[in-house]
């Protein structure tokens, strides 16, 4: 009887490190915010009844595997291929949806969201589940079933590519020599 406190607490700090990140990665695969929450009770249904492994580090790509796979299962059933930004989802989450608060975030974020929707759909993934949820190479190998090299190389040229984008200025409309008067 003492072991079943322990592993509530357990539990307990594992859904409190990654209820919020699962909600976002499943948010942005389904595109609405309800069927995120859908997905992610789910999968803690799952992690708690099919004896998912108990150490954190297996723990964490465990969830967002299975969370993926739900996710992606309800966006084939459903056959919703809209993509959704952070800044859609964040807002959804946050029950958010005043055009001021859009305008806080500020155009850079704006410029970074856009420059990671243009990256190849697997880079944005391993961006979003290195920054976004905090998963390690190895967790996000066990998540997309590939290697950790392939991680670290998918991870480098999203940077990379983001980087060399971000340092670019942003092109301004030429005005013609007239209009200046």
């Amino acid at each position: 009887m003492a072991e079943r406190p322990q592993a509530d607490a357990a539990f307990t700090a594992l859904l409190d490190r990654y209820e919020q990140p699962l909600i976002g990665y499943a948010a942005r695969i389904t595109g609405d915010a309800h069927r995120a929450r859908d997905v992610v009770q789910e999968t803690l249904l799952k992690f708690v009844s099919d004896g998912a492994p108990r150490d954190p580090d297996r723990a964490a790509a465990w969830l967002f595997k299975v969370c993926r796979n739900a996710a992606l299962s309800v966006r084939r059933k459903e056959k919703r291929v809209q993509p959704l930004t952070l800044d859609i989802a964040d807002r959804q989450l946050a029950g958010d949806a005043s055009p001021l608060a859009d305008v806080e975030r500020g155009d850079e974020t704006a410029r970074v969201l856009a420059l990671v929707a243009d990256l190849p759909e697997r880079q944005q993934e391993v961006v979003r589940l290195r920054f976004h949820a905090g998963l390690s190479y190895r967790q996000i190998a066990e998540v997309l079933d590939i290697t950790t090299n392939n991680v670290g190389v998918m991870l480098h040229h999203a940077l990379t590519r983001l980087r060399r984008q971000l340092c670019e200025p942003e092109e301004i409309p030429n005005a013609s020599p007239g209009s200046l008067s």
